[in-house]
């Protein structure tokens, strides 16, 4: 089940970045569930990681490999390989030698990823007999057989692609990513992967990532629970006509807004894959005294049982939002400024119901499949938007059986 209809682009290739995939039976033999990408000598690699403190033994490995000039990037499903000590560690390693041999580099050139079920060794015998198979068949055709091999609870395959002109030349941005449950993004996503043929250098790209994970990946949640294993990639091959962006330039601008464009978008796509998903809902917070009390109290919101069971059921059951900017930790707020909206219909005023309100225009909003809640604070300026979606009957039954 998921919001809306999304359909997979028509992703164009990017030169220098080639994408292979085979099935390597590490939980199921249905599907391919490795990914090798491979990128141009020359690219530039920027990366974040989760921050949870038990990350997995991947992350430990390719934060350590991120400042070696990567060429290489191995992503398995199926096995998360988090919460396995020393061996996991050891496991991610060997992974990482087995591209190298079959590619003729260096071991500390691969970064690795996985995502799958947490306390269970890597089944690496598997990983390192898939890899030649995924090597075999590097393309750069191979974004949609990529977005479908990094699936776990998924329902679709998510991916984005937009082309922008810089200097008469054309630049493309492709991503994809994987995400339907244990989202509550403390950095990223639990997978994304972007690549972009735009000539960057790495310190640059790095900057540009991190500016746009932060207002795009970190808005979102499902469940209000960080992985162990997010992580999120820009790779840039250098190889468009375009010349190489700088800092300051109006080039650089344009592309860091695209590609928080690509982001905000896969994200967005993550929400509505939300596992048991039947609702997408926008929590706008507007006149906010920084963007970190809108967050806060946009996540308040979004994170509440309470509030996501009400969309579930349609039930305009305002008080729930109510009670959610309540207990927000605002300081100081005055309750006779704060104004609530469900999309254009007004639930809360001067502290309390609004005059107007009825509950049928309530309920006509709560019947829709996408949402907007809209917090005014009074108090400020800042303004964050959060996306975050219902709890269903089949949340629990998805997380309930996910081992079985």
């Amino acid at each position: 089940m998921a919001v809306g209809q999304n359909e997979f682009p028509t992703m164009p290739p990017i030169p220098g970045i080639k994408l292979g995939t085979t099935n390597a039976g590490i939980k199921q033999t249905v599907r391919d569930d490795l990914l090798l990408i491979a990128m141009a000598e020359k690219a530039t690699c920027a990366a974040v990681f989760t921050k949870n403190a038990f990350c997995a033994a991947p992350v430990l490995v390719a934060k350590e490999h991120l400042k070696n000039k990567p060429r290489w990037l191995l992503i398995n499903s199926g096995n998360a390989n988090a919460g396995t000590g020393l061996q996991g560690y050891e496991d991610a390693k060997a992974t990482c030698h087995q591209v190298a041999a079959e590619a003729d580099g260096k071991a500390n050139q691969v970064l690795p990823f996985s995502t799958g079920v947490i306390g269970q060794r890597l089944p690496v015998d598997k990983v390192k007999a898939g890899v030649p198979g995924a090597f075999s068949k590097l393309n750069e055709d191979n974004w949609d057989k990529a977005a479908r091999a990094i699936m776990t609870t998924d329902t679709f395959p998510k991916g984005v692609t937009q082309t922008i002109m810089l200097d008469g030349h054309a630049v493309t941005i492709n991503g994809i990513s994987k995400g339907a449950g244990m989202i509550q993004p403390d950095m990223a996503t639990m997978l994304a992967f972007l690549a972009t043929d735009a000539k960057i250098a790495q310190p640059l790209l790095q900057s540009c990532l991190a500016k746009a994970v932060e207002q795009s990946f970190n808005r979102i949640t499902v469940d209000g629970d960080t992985s162990t294993n997010d992580a999120c990639v820009l790779m840039a091959s250098g190889l468009s006509l375009a010349p190489e962006i700088t800092e300051n330039s109006s080039q650089y601008q344009q592309f860091a807004d695209t590609v928080l464009s690509v982001c905000k978008q896969l994200a967005e796509l993550i929400v509505r894959d939300g596992e048991g998903a039947t609702k997408l809902m926008r929590i706008v917070v507007e006149q906010a005294q920084s963007d970190e009390e809108a967050v806060r109290v946009g996540k308040t919101i979004a994170h509440s049982p309470l509030v996501k069971t009400a969309f579930f059921a349609s039930d305009p059951n305002w008080g729930r939002i109510l009670a959610a900017v309540g207990r927000a930790g605002v300081a100081y707020m005055v309750l006779t400024d704060v104004q609530i909206y469900l999309d254009d219909v007004c639930i809360v005023r001067s502290g309390g119901v609004a005059n107007d309100y009825t509950e049928a225009a309530g309920q006509r909003v709560m019947d829709q499949e996408e949402i907007t809640v809209t917090i005014k604070l009074g108090r400020g300026q800042a303004y964050q938007e959060v996306l975050t979606c219902d709890f269903s009957y089949d949340y629990v039954k998805i997380n309930a059986e996910y081992r079985t």
